[in-house]
């Protein structure tokens, strides 16, 4: 789910979910979905902070708002209406909905209302759809409770950054937001590669060109050796899904690139460990070697309720690639990783997951049991009491 400006999110009481509510028939009966009832929807979605919205047969709409489903008063959706919806969607990227799908990736815009993105799927041999609402504003570091030191992180002139954790934690609002940075503040060009696009980025100080997989280009791989043709100086990739992305995103920044991309890793350490472990056992030293000259930093991210239950704010591990990082890279001492952010904290503005949630603890930010369910640590008590 992903965190909005100021994280300023309320939990829905009975007037919050309301409009979640009111999409009926006049006459009572059941209805068909149709674009009318399908558009409204959408509108009521935004205009609630929902962050995702699901569409299953034999349930009615299902919402994600605050961090909670919330099942709509809606009618049950039958068979023909998720397929109208996903036939709406694919339609938009000229498409049409074959019958044999089992999963599409792709985006949806509602003009003058917003942007969404989707994943159609096969589940008990129906259609279904999940719609991740995604803002009009791109949040500033300070806005989205960022630390400042993601700004001199973006500085590097190349390299490679890494935007990591789980799904729904926060990773395409935290990539955005040092996108905006360099757009703000840099005039450089700048190639994003997505599947699908989600934020669009407007040329401020920077140029800007946005690919989308199946639209645009057939391929991240193939997209990142066509960038290299297209003047770039920052290229932001959307995922690490495979071996010749990784490969070509390395390549990229040793060659005087800014790249930037994301993983489905919880740390630092589990970050280079699986793109190492992408590579066959005779070049992972080679590889682990390339990691680090070129890695600048990761970024970890999870997402954790405030103490009032009335805020999502995120908890990062932060790590700046120091001389020591790279030599614990390149011999592969991945497990002291952690101990030299943990250090680094004061001189380089690295920090560790537990770190930041013991700061959080210590703000009265949120509570020691919502810090004991993300830390991996057996003692967060004792740092708590340490730190």
């Amino acid at each position: 789910m992903p965190f909005t400006a100021r994280c300023s999110l309320r939990r829905p009481g009975n007037e919050e979910t309301q409009g979640f509510y009111g999409i009926i028939n006049n006459s009572g009966k059941e209805k068909t979905m149709d674009i009318a009832t399908f558009t409204q929807i959408l509108e009521i979605a935004f205009k609630k902070k929902v962050s995702d919205i699901h569409f299953e047969v034999d349930n009615p709409p299902i919402f994600r708002a605050f961090g909670h489903l919330i099942r709509s008063k809606l009618n049950t959706l039958t068979k023909t209406d998720t397929e109208f919806i996903a036939s709406t969607v694919m339609e938009q990227s000229r498409r049409k909905l074959p019958e044999n799908l089992t999963e599409f990736d792709t985006s949806y815009t509602l003009p003058d209302v917003g942007r969404f993105r989707v994943s159609i799927f096969r589940q008990r041999g129906n259609i279904g759809i999940v719609m991740r609402v995604i803002p009009h504003y791109i949040g500033t570091f300070e806005e989205l409770n960022l630390p400042a030191v993601l700004g001199s992180i973006v500085k590097a002139p190349n390299g490679l950054i890494l935007v990591c954790g789980p799904t729904g934690n926060g990773k395409s609002t935290t990539l955005a937001s040092m996108i905006r940075f360099i757009n703000d503040n840099f005039s450089y060009s700048i190639i994003t590669i997505e599947d699908p696009i989600e934020f669009i980025f407007p040329s401020t100080q920077s140029c800007i060109i946005q690919r989308e997989l199946g639209i645009d280009t057939e391929s991240f791989g193939g997209a990142l050796k066509a960038a290299m043709r297209m003047d770039p100086d920052v290229i932001m990739v959307g995922e690490l899904r495979d071996i010749e992305t990784i490969d070509a995103c390395i390549k990229a920044a040793e060659t005087g690139h800014l790249v930037l991309s994301t993983l489905h890793t919880n740390n630092a350490a589990s970050t280079i460990n699986r793109i190492v472990g992408y590579y066959p056992p005779q070049a992972q030293e080679n590889v682990r070697h390339r990691l680090s000259e070129i890695l600048v930093a990761t970024v970890s991210l999870r997402l954790v309720r405030g103490k009032s239950g009335d805020q999502i704010l995120p908890a990062l591990e932060v790590m700046y690639t120091t001389s020591t990082i790279k030599a614990c890279i390149r011999d592969g001492h991945l497990d002291e990783i952690e101990h030299h952010i943990e250090k680094g904290r004061d001189e380089y503005q690295m920090q560790t997951l537990d770190q930041h949630l013991i700061q959080l603890c210590k703000q009265n930010i949120i509570t020691l049991d919502e810090a004991k369910r993300l830390s991996r640590s057996s003692d967060l008590e004792r740092k708590l009491m340490y730190y």
